[in-house]
C-alpha cells in the first residue's frame, strides 16, 4: 500500500507554525544520535504540543523567540522542509536536558562546530545550559 503522505519533516513543518525539525529527530537524521527518534521532534515559539499523523507522533517544544533560528532549508523528496542545523539541533537537545529532561549520553560530538555551538547557547541565556555544553564538548 503506497501513500500519498509528504515527508515526514514537511508534515511536521506545515502541521504546527511556526516550527523547524530539531531535537533527537534532527540529531538522528546526522547521525549525531544513534538511536532513531520515535516522534518527529520540532522546535516552537508556540506552546508545547503533541500530534498523531497516522502512525507517526509529532512533537512540537517551546522555544524561546530569541533562539527560533539555526534552521536550514534541506530539500527531502522534490521538497524542501526546515531543519535546524546539527549544532543548533544539539543545543535545542540541550536546553531541554538542562531544564530535566532525560539526557543520552550517546551522542557522536567531535565533527560538530563548537563556536556554533556556544553562540547558539548563549540565545538561551540559561547557566545550566552552559556547563552542560562544556561537558558534552
Amino acid at each position: 500500500m503506497q501513500s500519498d503522505l509528504p515527508p515526514e519533516e514537511e508534515i511536521a513543518n506545515l502541521l504546527y507554525r511556526p516550527s523547524y525539525v530539531s531535537f533527537e529527530y534532527a540529531l538522528s537524521t546526522y547521525n549525531i544520535l544513534l538511536e532513531m527518534a520515535y516522534s518527529v521532534t520540532s522546535a516552537t515559539t508556540q506552546p508545547t504540543r503533541t500530534f498523531q499523523v497516522g502512525e507517526r507522533t509529532f512533537s512540537y517544544f517551546t522555544i524561546k523567540r530569541e533562539a527560533f533560528t539555526g534552521y536550514i532549508p534541506v530539500k527531502r523528496a522534490e521538497r524542501t522542509v526546515l531543519l535546524a542545523e546539527p549544532e543548533k539541533a544539539l543545543v535545542d537537545y540541550l536546553y531541554f536536558v538542562s531544564l530535566g529532561r532525560p539526557r543520552n549520553d550517546r551522542l557522536r560530538t567531535t565533527e560538530l562546530d563548537q563556536q556554533k555551538i556556544r553562540f547558539y547557547a548563549t540565545l538561551y541565556q540559561r547557566t545550566g545550559l552552559d556547563k552542560l555544553i562544556e561537558e558534552v564538548l
